[in-house]
């Protein structure tokens, strides 16, 4: 596997990734010559310089991850990789801290006028009077975004004596009156209500211009306005002209819509704090950004669930009571398609137990990529396994329910195909989380997941066990492990095997003739000699 990394990555970052990949750092690439060379790359990695569009990722051939050595992914086109099969992963918790931090240091750097006073005393002038401030205790702060940012800097000004209100259309009521937070309805609303107005939000066409001439055009008298976030979120002429008149106060900014910019009509006044995209600029951010972006490119690459990648319906805050069962999920989706074989109408997906009370929609991805990891003709990943379930027509469906007769949590997959339904079904156990197989076709077991197993259903009757075995030791495969379940004596019962080789077909044809079987099938989960079934 290789990896380009296009910007400067922390060093402890590019250690990380040079323990299990090769790494070739490419600082300064035009976008010429970054086109001409992607192609060789499994893995692109950058900050916020470097544009991933559409016609880049044309040329990305072997190209499975773009990782973003921060938060914001606006320079990367999310539809174009998600439509190339290519994830697109960030760093979203690496300089939340700075960010909120910064934001705080500028708030008190504009109300207090420190850099101006700094630079009018070392040029040698005392003026204590004209850059008198003003005090944040008392004052109410609007919070354009109730995200991670956001929420560390509403615990910060609370600390001051602020009054907080915000707009966030996608947080819950009660988590704000938890914070102490009054949501307003409008963007607009908090500018009129606020002394002072911060933005934390991504960039998008929904956010861009979010405090614009409209907003700007009715704030509340002497308002300062602060942006940390994303450049273009405020309309920067519109607020350099609000300042100009004095419907704002000041403001303090430190991202811009064009970066680097050193001319702009912001820097003519002296009631503006501008600093240079310094955000995320602490050693602890870049160490935490680097070995971050490094962690889940190379999850990535071994094809395992990526918390943080931003083109995938989940969240990034898989709960920690499921991340134990993702492995789990993906070999029962691929032992039940193995079973089930052509002609897939619906995957069903059920969590029994506590995993009911969890998001699961991890589970649910990490099943279909194991489904389909068997059955098509290209690498299937967490992004386009969902797809390529639409693509072939199959129905995804999940069910919970906390009641779980037999085990605390309990995940069983159902396919519905051409002529039959099949499930299986799995649990964790002991303090380790072994993964077993613990229900197939509806029969009890308990088998271990192996690189090899065959399962054989037939009519219970003595000699069975003897017939199979016999035949598999005639073809050299040896059994290394048997289980067997049925629900009466002489009904239909399941016999499971895990092997240490392949079963070829006419073997399993002359046991299903020979014991008379209803069916075999033989499902591979990993390599030959490998018994962890990676």
């Amino acid at each position: 596997m290789k990896v380009l990394v296009c910007e400067k990555l922390s060093e402890a970052g590019l250690e990380r990734l040079r323990q299990h990949v090769d790494v070739d750092v490419k600082l300064g690439l035009s976008a010429e010559e970054l086109a001409g060379s992607v192609g060789g790359y499994d893995a692109l990695v950058i900050r916020s310089a470097t544009r991933v569009d559409a016609a880049l990722l044309e040329r990305a051939e072997n190209l499975k991850v773009v990782g973003r050595a921060g938060v914001g992914i606006d320079n990367v086109d999310v539809d174009a990789a998600t439509r190339h099969g290519i994830l697109v992963i960030n760093a979203p918790q690496s300089n939340v801290l700075s960010a909120a931090e910064h934001t705080i240091a500028l708030l008190l750097a504009q109300a207090r006028n420190i850099p101006q006073a700094h630079r009018a005393l070392v040029q040698g002038s005392w003026e204590r009077e004209k850059w008198q401030g003003v005090e944040l205790h008392g004052k109410t702060l609007g919070i354009v975004g109730l995200g991670r940012v956001g929420t560390l800097v509403a615990q910060r000004a609370s600390a001051f004596g602020m009054r907080l209100i915000a707009y966030d259309p996608y947080l819950a009521p009660q988590r704000a009156a938890q914070m102490g937070v009054t949501m307003i309805d409008s963007v607009a609303e908090v500018c009129k209500r606020a002394d002072f107005v911060t933005v934390h939000l991504p960039k998008t066409p929904e956010t861009v211009g979010i405090i614009g001439a409209r907003e700007l055009a009715g704030v509340r008298p002497g308002i300062r306005i602060v942006n940390t976030a994303r450049g273009g979120l405020i309309d920067e002429h519109a607020l350099a002209e609000a300042i100009a008149d004095g419907r704002v106060a000041g403001a303090a900014v430190d991202v811009f819509e064009n970066e680097p910019v050193t001319e702009h009509p912001l820097f003519g006044h002296e009631n503006v704090v501008v600093t240079p995209h310094l955000g995320a600029s602490t050693a602890e951010a870049q160490d935490k950004a680097g070995l971050a972006i490094a962690e889940q490119v190379l999850l990535a690459l071994r094809g395992e669930f990526v918390p943080y990648a931003v083109n995938v319906d989940v969240g990034s805050d898989i709960p920690e009571a499921v991340r134990p069962y993702l492995r789990l999920a993906e070999r029962l989706g691929r032992v039940v398609v193995g079973l089930a074989g052509h002609g897939i109408d619906t995957l069903r997906f059920e969590y029994y137990g506590g995993l009911a009370d969890h998001d699961t929609r991890a589970l649910t991805l990490s099943g279909l990529k194991g489904a389909f990891s068997s059955v098509v003709h290209e690498p299937v990943t967490f992004v386009n396994a969902p797809v390529l379930a639409k693509d072939r027509g199959i129905s995804v469906e999940e069910s919970k329910s906390t009641h779980s007769a037999d085990y605390v949590n309990l995940i069983e997959v159902r396919v519905e195909a051409e002529d039959a339904t099949v499930s299986v079904a799995g649990v964790l156990v002991g303090k380790r989380d072994n993964e077993r197989l613990v229900r197939v076709y509806g029969y009890d077991i308990d088998m271990d997941f192996e690189p090899v197993m065959a399962f054989f259903r037939y009519e219970d009757r003595p000699g069975i066990v003897g017939i199979v075995g016999t035949l598999l030791g005639e073809a050299g495969v040896n059994i290394a492990n048997m289980q067997v379940g049925r629900q009466s004596e002489g009904g239909e019962a399941l016999m499971g095997l895990a092997v240490d080789g392949p079963i070829p077909e006419d073997v399993l044809e002359r046991i299903v003739r020979a014991a008379d079987l209803r069916d075999a099938r033989l499902v591979v989960l990993g390599e030959v000699g490998d018994r962890r079934a990676e």
